[in-house]
């Protein structure tokens, strides 16, 4: 899918988050983003202090194909735009629903998500020491909707199974980050999904909104007023 958004003239060159640098002196980082909303303000913030990352995209939880060819293509012009690297992990979703097999009818929050979360900040940690960078860190706690310490959970199990990796565990929600996020997706139009990406996700959030049409959960929630909603909270 072709996405055309420009970005805010001042984009990058402040952050509400000052004084970012990285752990142990290291001076790079790969970041493990899950989509072009809950990236924008962290790579701001990164591009404002100085820290230039490897942005990589592995997110085979996503569901129907085309969802996540949208949130793939709307993330690749975004960090287009930021003449950042990127790396796009294969879409294999056969071996992700293998690792969340027997944890199908799991809440959302439970062991599904631990599995899920580890899984792609495996593959993350993997990849960055591939590349010779020993700090990874991820978007998916930036959400609302996720648990910072499932998240971190995640992540330390993902340093623990890739040796000479570093999990960064910063909080990207502090100091008006998360603020910043959604007057970024609405200032440049983002698609900004209404479900997390797996099947289930999409059925719990179908049934606690009761939404009957599966083509209504897949419009932005900038069609909505969902984005206005979590502004004010």
């Amino acid at each position: 899918m072709e996405f055309t958004f420009t970005l805010p003239q001042d984009y990058g060159a402040s952050s509400p988050k000052k004084d970012l640098t990285l752990p142990e002196g290291e001076r790079e980082v790969l970041l493990h983003s899950c989509c072009a909303p809950c990236s924008t303000a962290v790579l701001e913030c990164m591009i404002a202090n100085g820290i230039r990352p490897l942005v990589f995209f592995c997110n085979p939880n996503i569901q129907p194909q085309d969802e996540y060819e949208k949130r793939r293509d709307e993330w690749l012009r975004l960090c287009g735009l930021l003449k950042l690297e990127t790396a796009v992990d294969p879409y294999d979703t056969a071996k992700w629903f293998e690792c969340i097999k027997g944890f199908e009818d799991e809440p959302e929050r439970g062991r599904r998500c631990d599995r899920c979360f580890a899984f792609r900040l495996t593959r993350a940690a993997r990849f960055a020491k591939e590349r010779g960078i020993r700090v990874f860190t991820t978007t998916l706690a930036t959400s609302r909707w996720k648990s910072k310490p499932q998240v971190d959970r995640a992540g330390r199990a993902a340093q623990d199974a890739v040796p000479g990796t570093l999990y960064w565990d910063i909080d990207w929600r502090k100091e008006g980050l998360v603020g910043r996020r959604y007057e970024l997706v609405k200032e440049i139009g983002f698609y900004n999904q209404r479900y997390c990406g797996c099947v289930y996700s999409m059925k719990s959030v179908m049934e606690q909104k009761k939404i009957r049409e599966k083509r209504e959960i897949l419009k932005s929630s900038l069609d909505t007023d969902e984005l206005s909603g979590a502004l004010t909270k």
